[in-house]
């Protein structure tokens, strides 16, 4: 069974406006734990991947002290956890619930509280981390960079080399804007309703190499195209190389970046085990020798601006027609698709379980709806101050839950139509 380890991007706010707050500098001046808190080191891999967004700087050991599995990002307002390689959902899962607990006790000795929010709900000034690659960032991709609150989730899968990597690579392309999907967790920014469910999808594309990549064949070829970018001087380094998936820089790990961060720390690592499976039965699809769908990547673009804007509320584009179609009959396309390794694993019923519940009850931006419109005072649900506020209380409470209540969640029928090939798709 492949290691695997996530990293999660969290926001610093005020308890009682829901502004983000700059403290990620006092949050990260002295250890974030105590004997409650802390159970030994959170890095030893795969997660921290030194310059691996406009969040990036130099490695975690290098800012923060390896024992703490916190970090700076671009901006001030929020910080960074980082879990171990683990094994199993209920060892991710510990390990997420822990850089969580770290995060928040940090937090709250500045008066703060921490919120998995993939954007902010309520507007405020923005504060970049004072380092030199920064400034030069924000010199160079202005509003871009200036405005650039946005909290990913990253999952990291071990491979054997990099050359499986970009196999893998090759053959999970199709398949990620369903993570955005069932991530989605950014309906509001900075005090406006985007009319998104992953309005960070949105935000974080206008990087310039952000986005699905095409098909590369080889890991000389995959080199080469991280080399040609670098080589425009658009980009400052490889580390803004911001593919939807990408080999890590640092450890030997396939990096799927698509998801939002999650607002619960179960759907996190639910996602995490089906990004796993994604990376295994990709790499036993190369080596039966499936070559990978030739899908153009203007369509991966439509199957991402469609997860971005309806999230699971209505139709994706299946990733075997592209075609619209509703969101559950998709999701669950894709955990048949993955029930052999799943199944292996002994991660199946686990799986089934924890799609059914997302499914029931919503993603991250539906729950942040539903707290809004509660609170609203006009009829079409237009958030005010008080409701957004409110959706980051909300968000805050539901950061730390520990447990998930299942009271009212019933299971969702697993889909068995056949899809086609997009190619053999009609018109």
């Amino acid at each position: 069974m492949r290691t695997f380890g996530v990293e999660e991007e969290l926001l610093i706010v005020d308890p009682v406006t829901g502004e983000p707050l700059a403290l990620a500098d006092a949050l990260l001046s002295a250890p974030a734990h105590d004997d409650a808190a802390h159970d030994g080191p959170a890095h030893d891999g795969p997660a921290h991947d030194g310059q691996d967004g406009p969040e990036a700087g130099p490695p975690l050991e290098e800012i923060d002290g390896p024992d703490t599995g916190l970090s700076h990002e671009l901006k001030l307002e929020q910080i960074e956890t980082q879990t171990r390689p683990c094994r199993s959902y209920a060892e991710l899962l510990h390990q997420i619930r822990r850089g969580r607990g770290l995060a928040s006790h940090a937090a709250r000795r500045h008066g703060a509280r921490i919120a998995a929010l993939a954007t902010s709900p309520v507007d405020a000034a923005l504060h970049t981390t004072p380092d030199p690659r920064y400034a030069i960032m924000l010199e160079r991709f202005g509003i871009t960079a200036h405005e650039q609150l946005t909290c990913g989730f990253h999952v990291h899968t071990s491979i054997e080399s990099p050359e499986e990597g970009v196999m893998v690579l090759d053959r999970i392309r199709d398949k990620l804007a369903v993570f955005t999907a069932m991530s989605a967790n950014s309906p509001y920014w900075r005090g406006l309703a985007t009319g998104f469910e992953s309005y960070r999808t949105q935000a974080w594309n206008r990087w310039p190499s952000s986005g699905p990549s095409a098909i590369f064949g080889s890991l000389a070829a995959y080199r080469r195209v991280v080399r040609r970018l670098i080589e425009t001087g658009v980009l400052l380094d490889e580390g803004m190389v911001y593919f939807d998936a990408r080999l890590s820089r640092h450890v030997p790990t396939v990096e799927v970046r698509v998801a939002d961060v999650c607002l619960r720390a179960e759907d996190a690592a639910l996602i995490a085990v089906l990004v796993r499976a994604l990376v295994e039965t990709s790499v036993r699809e190369y080596h039966a020798g499936i070559e990978p769908a030739a899908v153009p990547t203007a369509l991966l673009r439509m199957a991402s601006w469609q997860a971005s804007n309806f999230g699971l509320r209505s139709e994706l584009l299946d990733f075997g027609t592209f075609r619209p179609e509703p969101a559950a009959d998709v999701v669950w396309s894709l955990v048949e698709y993955l029930e052999p390794v799943l199944a292996e694993q002994g991660e199946f019923d686990l799986v089934q379980a924890g799609v059914a519940a997302i499914l029931s009850r919503g993603n991250g931006a539906i729950e942040q709806r539903g707290v809004a419109g509660r609170w609203s005072e006009t009829n079409g649900g237009t958030p005010d101050a008080a409701g957004l506020a409110a959706v980051v209380e909300h968000a805050v409470q539901i950061t730390m839950r520990s447990e998930r209540d299942e009271s009212d969640t019933k299971p969702q029928p697993v889909l068995t139509w056949v899809r086609q090939d997009w190619r053999e798709a009609p018109g």
